[in-house]
C-alpha cells in the first residue's frame, strides 16, 4: 500500500481581499451585484407604488410625496444607475457566455463602458423627465 506523508501537502491558499490589487474589473463584479441587490429594493417600490395607486387618491399622493422629496429622487436615481449598470453587466456577461472579452485590456475597458453607460443614461432619463415636466 502507498503511504502518504503524515502531513500531507500544504494547500493553496484562496486569494482574498486583502492580497489583491484593486481593479475595475473586480469592483464592477462586486457592484454587480451590489446593483442586482438594489434592483429588488425598487421592485418593493413599484409594488408599493401599485398599491398605493389602488389604495386611492389620498394614499397614492402621499407615496407620490414621499418619493418626490430629495432623499426619494436620490434612491429613485441610485435604483436608475442600478438599472442601466446591471443591464450593461448583463450584456458583457452574454459577451463571455460565447467566450469572448476575456482579455484583460477587454475586460477592463468593457468594465469601464458599463460604469460610463449607466452613468450616463441614467441622468439622460431624468434629464428627460425634467425637462419635460414630470418633476
Amino acid at each position: 500500500m502507498a503511504e502518504t506523508s503524515p502531513g500531507g501537502r500544504e494547500r493553496p491558499l484562496s486569494p482574498h481581499t486583502g492580497i489583491w490589487r484593486w481593479h475595475v474589473t473586480m469592483a464592477t463584479s462586486i457592484l454587480h451585484r451590489a446593483a442586482g441587490t438594489g434592483l429588488y429594493l425598487g421592485l418593493l417600490i413599484l409594488a408599493g407604488w401599485a398599491w398605493a395607486l389602488a389604495s386611492g387618491r389620498q394614499t397614492y399622493d402621499a407615496y407620490a410625496s414621499l418619493w418626490g422629496s430629495i432623499p426619494g429622487e436620490l434612491l429613485l436615481f441610485a435604483i436608475t444607475t442600478a438599472l442601466f449598470f446591471h443591464m450593461a453587466m448583463g450584456v458583457q456577461h452574454l459577451v463571455w457566455d460565447f467566450g469572448k472579452g476575456f482579455a484583460p485590456k477587454t475586460a477592463n475597458r468593457t468594465a469601464w463602458a458599463a460604469i460610463i453607460f449607466a452613468a450616463v443614461a441614467a441622468v439622460a432619463v431624468w434629464a428627460v423627465i425634467a425637462l419635460s415636466g414630470g418633476r
